[in-house]
Order: structure tokens, then sequence, then C-alpha cells
């Protein structure tokens, strides 16, 4: 990577939290559309092209506002009071807000030496090996909100309401910033919080993305075999016509926890949504993206994988940093099996975003399924890619 390049990695990385001063906002009443193809990326919600890095700024804040009133629901900004308190490997971390308090535990299992060190947080546990020199930091993202057909239920709804409207993706991203903040409060954790990591599998896999695209600390997000909901696009699973693959999109969106209830009345109009998950992953950068995937299990619609962390990767080739997103997807193995033969992908990435090594080769989308599933870019993607300076 280029100095220049650098230059504009890290001013972005400066103005992510920075859309108060993009001027526009979006109406209160939006107003939809049909679009068959996933939606451009470098197009505001009032047509205004996206021509700088500065707008790519606001564009991406605007798509997490559109994903929080759409599909996520509210992600709550900082309580009032985020402490922790480490005995051993135990964190507790302690948050109060509007008179109410909850207090929830993770476990921090730190590797040899002094520190600090780069730190990748797991929901629910990790299905990642270890990488030599990297704490992890895991939590029981069901006990802040749970998984299931009921709503309101955990922590999460505990502090804010168990009519609130974030689906448990957004409330686990919430409970990932909160461990952020409770580490920030104790100097002697050796833990590196310039380098931090996510990752999940399957459900956790969503919350891992959502996570990553939400909370601008994390340098380094690892969704591991998220499919259909995670790293998977609406539209490209809605076109699938197996019908004894994929789960029924109804079924991800209506009879899980995972979205918000305000998601449900878009079940047969995702064709109407203004963003769909490539949206979704570009909102991770400039920062590190790598995204495990399986490609024989159908019930993750990996084609839809596929084609939309593709298309996700035009954002980070206008940034001019195409290999700070990577795409690994291999078959053969069981759910949240990690297979050897992704191991150098995954070096490569920990070494460029959690050891500092910016020369490490990250330039991965690949997957061992024959002609990419037959995808077609055509089929999906009415729009070109700026160059973004």
């Amino acid at each position: 990577m280029t100095l220049g390049l650098t230059s504009v990695w890290i001013s972005l990385i400066a103005a992510l939290p920075a859309f108060a001063g993009c001027g526009a906002s979006l109406p209160s009443n939006l107003t939809l559309r049909v679009n068959q193809r996933l939606p451009d990326p470098f197009t505001f919600y009032d047509g205004t092209r996206v021509s700088s890095t500065t707008d790519w700024a606001c564009r991406r804040e605007e798509i997490s506002q559109l994903f929080q009133r759409i599909e996520l629901g509210t992600l709550p900004p900082k309580p009032e009071s985020v402490k922790g308190s480490l005995s051993g490997g135990l964190l507790t971390v302690d948050v109060s807000h509007a008179g109410k308090s909850i207090s929830f535990a993770a476990t921090i299992q730190l590797p040899p030496g002094p520190g600090p060190f780069p730190a990748i947080i797991a929901l629910g546990g990790s299905s990642i090996p270890a990488p030599p020199g990297v704490a992890f930091i895991t939590f029981n993202n069901d006990d802040i909100a749970t998984n299931g057909p009921s709503r309101g239920r955990g922590k999460f709804f505990t502090l804010y309401g168990p009519p609130h409207s974030a689906g448990a993706l957004t409330a686990w991203a919430w409970g990932v910033s909160r461990i952020i903040d409770a580490i920030e409060t104790i100097p002697s954790s050796r833990i590196d919080l310039s380098k931090l990591g996510v990752t999940g599998c399957s459900r956790n896999g969503r919350g891992a993305l959502v996570a990553g695209a939400l909370e601008p600390r994390i340098a380094l997000t690892i969704p591991q075999e998220s499919g259909t909901g995670g790293a998977g696009c609406w539209r490209i699973a809605a076109d699938q016509k197996n019908p004894i693959g994929p789960p029924p999109i109804i079924d991800l969106i209506k009879d899980q926890t995972w979205f918000s209830p305000s998601f449900d009345q878009y079940v047969n109009r995702l064709n109407e949504l203004p963003f769909d998950h490539h949206l979704l992953a570009a909102m991770v950068a400039p920062r590190g993206l790598f995204v495990i995937e399986h490609s024989t299990m159908e019930w993750l619609v990996p084609k839809s994988v596929f084609g939309c962390m593709k298309t996700a990767n035009k954002v980070y080739q206008a940034l001019g940093i195409a290999d700070n997103m990577g795409v690994s997807q291999i078959g053969a193995h069981n759910h949240c099996q990690f297979p050897s033969s992704q191991q150098s992908d995954l070096d490569a990435f920990v070494d460029k975003f959690l050891r500092g090594n910016r020369d490490a080769n990250t330039s991965i989308i690949r997957t061992d399924s024959p002609n990419n599933f037959g995808y077609n870019e055509y089929q999906w993607v009415d729009w070109t890619t700026p160059s973004l300076s």
C-alpha cells in the first residue's frame, strides 16, 4: 500500500463518526422504489452522487441510518455509565443508564508475554484457530439478547425496555461496544484497544458483521459462515429457486429475533429495500473485513454470499484499498468447522490489521465453486465504481 492510500485510509477512519457535519438528513417518511438489482453504494438517498472519500463517510452513515430504521433497529448511543473490572481472566461489565443497571461477563484469554496484545472479541465463542500473540475475548451474546422466537428478552432490553426496536444482532453489537468501553476503563488490561477484531459463526457471524459495521473501533471484522441475513444479499438469495435448499426468507426474518420487528413488513418486498447486505459489509470500509464462508451448504445460499461480497468489495476498490476486504469460500466440511485450507488467508488478515504488517498479502477473493456458482454480475449491478479521493 502506498503512503497516499495509507493517508486516505487514516482520514476515513477519523471521519467515520462525523455524520453530523454532512448536512442533509433522511426524511421522516422514506419513499421506497422497486429495484431488482443491488442498490448503488455511490448514490445518496436523494440521488446525489458520491464523488469523494468525505462523501463516502457521509454515505456510510446514511446507509447505517437506513439499516437501523428498516432492518436492524436503533443502536443506542453509549450509556451514561460503563465500568469494567478484571479478576484473573474474568471481565465484568457494569452498565447504568436512566436509572437502570445491568452487569454481564466476558472471558479474556491472554497469550504469554507482557502485552499489550491485539484481541479478537468472539460472540458465543470462536470457531477460528487462535492466532499466536492475539488475545481472545468471549462473551455469551444470548445473555444480552436471547436467540429465538421471543422478542425483548435479555439484558439489553432490561436496560432499554422490551419494546425497543433493536433486533438481537444490534443488541449483540451493542454488547461488543460495551466490552470495549469497559476495557478502556482498565489501564492494566494488557489489551491493545487500537487492534481489535470481532468474530462469530453462523448466527453469531451475522452478529459479528453487524458489530463490525456499527462499531468503528473494530479494526478487523471476521464473520464466519453467516449466510443469508449476514454476508448474503437478500435479493440474490430470493432469486434462488431450489425448494429443498435455502430456508425460506420468511423464516429468517419473522421467526427469529435477529432483526427489528419493523423488518417483518418487508419479507415479501425485498426489492423495495434501499440497501442490501453488500452495503452492510461496505459500512466496515475502510477497516479490515475478512469473510469466511462455506461453498457447499445450500441453506447458507453460497451464491448469494459470493455475489454479495464481491459487490461489497467495489466500495473498497473505490477507496483504493481493495485488499482491505477479502472473501474465502471453501466447502466439504462441517458447519463452523474451520478448514486448514483457509488458514493462510486468515493469517494474512490478522497479520495486516491486528499485528500492523501493512505489507501482508490480503488480495483474496476466492471460492472453490466451479464458475463462481454461475454468478453473473451484470444481472445484479447496473452502476459504475468511481475512484474516490
